[in-house]
Parts: structure tokens; C-alpha cells; sequence
């Protein structure tokens, strides 16, 4: 009996070894740093110029088996201790065995818009346009923390209407999410749901509408020292289309929101802004190439209005180069000249260059 229990062991052992060494062929560990320079003409701004690390990042990616994939992305840089100190922004298993209906579980991008989901990298600009900042949950008008565009919750995701060349022609995403953004549990017991169709009637074109319906909360004391918890609305819908092909890129969104928002991020802060229930902005945006795959022009015209009205308005007209030295390094230079409504009269104009370099690792 001692021989065969020991036969069993080893037999086991072997097994499970050839196991692990198969789980850890599939895992690809990766990431990126973004390093920049912006100088800014703002009066009253400090400091003028800076250099920063925008982003330090590493991801780990991974198969279970054929049909259950993962990932784990944490930003490494930041203030230890707050909310943009180093953290998980993504923490995620998906079930991919139909590509018609995939599965995701964890924290990650919310089903909203073209560009939240895109790399910062690659979304090809300074940083993400203004209204997807503040209306796809970057640094949300809400008062959310700010989360990366990501959330806690499931999804179902898939590609439908397949052409004889097996290229499908409608691609669709719904989820449930807490509402309460990144590394957060739920605080109203309130969900938001979040969805998107779009139409892909030619190779490299998207046609594209989203919408979102639910809230956001802080739990605080009110004037009497009664602890409460307060909710904004999160109603929003976007429409947008993209072209990408050619190593062109045209692509353009408009997004509205309909909800109050708090004075501040603080959790505890049950305070409302006094900024209205609307607000609303768009983008569009183009970068063409001088050299394929290595050198490209860019321009960028970008509104936010954080009350659906032009004196909210924050306009930025943007031109940029970028030229990509290898694979995985690019140097970007951009000018951006700022008409920004929301300041006192005679500052409201000023510039910013912007220079940065990121290399995926």
C-alpha cells in the first residue's frame, strides 16, 4: 500500500508540475512608462514648467485555459496613500469561448465611448479628450475619485453579422457596475448600467452609440451630525464614429450628461456644487501619416462645457508630431492654445506645449 500511495504522489506531483508549466508558458508580463515635459503660459499657474512621469504601469496577462483569460494592470506611480498613489486599475477574468457572447468579471473599462478603452498611448494625443475625462469617470465632474475610466462589475461583450470575408459587421457591450468607480465597493446599493452598438460597415470604420443610466455616492454628516448617504445621477449617452485605416486615424464623439455633482472627492463630503445638472462636449480629432508606421501630424479640436452652455466652455485647439524611434519608443511634441470661459476676463486664453516620450516594455 506504501508503494502504490507513493506511486500516486509522484504521479500527481508530475502532473501538477506539467500543469503549472503549461499555466506559466501563457502568462505575457509587460507595460509602460510615459515620461513628459508641459510648459504652460497660465497666469497664476505653479509651476510654469515641469517635468513629470505621467505613467508608470505593468501589466500581467494570462490564459487559464483556451476559454478563460485575464489580466492584472497596476499603476505604479502617484502619492502613496491617496487615490492616485500606486494602485490596481485593472483586475479582470473573461470567458472568451463564443466570440458572439464574452463574459468579463472584476474591475476595468467601462463600456463607454471610442476612446476611454484605448491605451493612453495610442489614443495619440496629450491625454484623453477633456469630456471623456470628466464625463467617462478619468476626473468625473461627479466627484469620483479619480478611477482611469474603469469600474467594478460584469459584462457581456460580442461580434455579430459576419461577411463572407468573416469580418463582422456589429459589435455590442452592456455591463453592470457598482458606480462607484475604482478599488470601491458599492454605497447606495444602486447599480449603473452601461452599454454600447456600433456599426462596422466598411474595414476600419466604427459608427457608434452608448448610453449610461445610474449614479454616484458619498456618505457623510449632514448639518446635524447625521451620517447619510447622498446620490448624484450618472444619465449620459454618446455618439461618435471612427475611421482608422492606413495608419490614418479620424475620429470624433459627443457626449451629455444629465446629474448634479459633489463640491469635492472626498468620500465623506455629502456637499452639492452649485454647477447645474447638465453638461455636454465633444471632440475631433485626426492624425495622418508623413511616414507610414513612423512619423504622423496630429490636430485636435476639443470642447467641455460643465454646464451644457459656451460661457462653462473650455476650447482647446491642438497640433502636434510624433515620430516613432522603434516599435515600442515614440516622441511626441504638442502645442495646444487654451480658450478657457470659465476664467475671469484677460486670462482666459493662454498656451501649453507639451513634449513626451513612451516606451511599452
Amino acid at each position: 500500500m506504501k508503494k502504490i500511495m507513493t506511486v500516486a504522489a509522484l504521479a500527481t506531483w508530475g502532473l501538477t508540475a506539467s500543469a503549472q508549466s503549461e499555466w506559466y508558458k501563457n502568462i505575457k508580463v509587460g507595460g509602460y512608462v510615459i515620461g513628459e515635459y508641459q510648459y504652460s503660459s497660465q497666469e497664476d499657474k505653479t509651476p510654469k514648467d515641469n517635468f513629470s512621469t505621467r505613467l508608470v504601469r505593468m501589466t500581467v496577462d494570462g490564459k487559464v485555459t483556451n476559454d478563460f483569460t485575464y489580466r492584472i494592470q497596476a499603476q505604479l506611480n502617484g502619492t502613496p496613500g491617496t487615490s492616485s498613489g500606486p494602485r490596481i486599475v485593472d483586475a479582470f477574468v473573461e470567458w472568451q469561448k463564443y466570440g458572439f457572447a464574452k463574459v468579463k468579471v472584476g474591475q476595468f473599462k467601462r463600456a463607454f465611448t471610442f476612446e476611454n478603452p484605448m491605451n493612453p498611448i495610442d489614443q495619440g494625443f496629450i491625454a484623453y479628450s477633456q469630456v471623456i475625462s470628466k464625463l467617462a469617470g478619468f476626473s468625473d465632474r461627479v466627484g469620483e475619485h479619480s478611477s482611469n475610466g474603469r469600474d467594478v462589475g460584469v459584462q457581456l461583450q460580442g461580434d455579430l453579422m459576419p461577411d463572407a470575408d468573416g469580418r463582422n459587421w456589429l459589435h455590442y457591450q452592456i455591463g453592470v457596475y457598482n458606480g462607484q468607480g475604482t478599488n470601491s465597493s458599492d454605497v447606495n446599493n444602486s447599480k449603473d448600467l452601461i452599454g454600447g452598438i456600433w456599426l462596422m460597415p466598411v474595414e476600419g470604420l466604427r459608427l457608434g452609440a452608448f448610453g449610461w443610466h445610474g449614479s454616484y455616492a458619498h456618505k457623510g454628516a449632514d448639518a446635524d451630525g447625521v451620517q447619510r448617504v447622498v446620490s448624484v445621477a450618472r444619465n449620459r449617452y454618446a455618439v461618435g464614429g471612427e475611421y482608422k485605416a492606413n495608419d490614418w486615424t479620424i475620429r470624433s464623439e459627443y457626449i451629455h450628461s444629465q446629474g448634479a455633482a459633489f463640491k469635492s472627492t472626498s468620500a465623506s463630503d455629502i456637499a452639492i456644487k452649485a454647477n447645474g445638472d447638465k453638461a455636454d462636449g465633444w471632440y475631433a480629432a485626426l492624425i495622418a501619416p508623413i511616414q507610414k508606421n513612423v512619423c504622423h501630424v496630429k490636430a485636435r479640436y476639443d470642447v467641455y462645457r460643465d454646464r451644457a452652455d459656451w460661457t462653462s466652455s473650455k476650447n482647446q485647439y491642438e497640433l502636434g508630431v510624433d515620430y516613432i524611434f522603434y516599435k515600442k519608443v515614440k516622441a511626441q511634441v504638442h502645442y495646444v492654445w487654451v480658450n478657457d470661459r470659465t476664467q475671469p476676463s484677460g486670462k482666459q486664453n493662454y498656451n501649453l506645449v507639451d513634449c513626451q516620450v513612451s516606451v511599452r516594455f
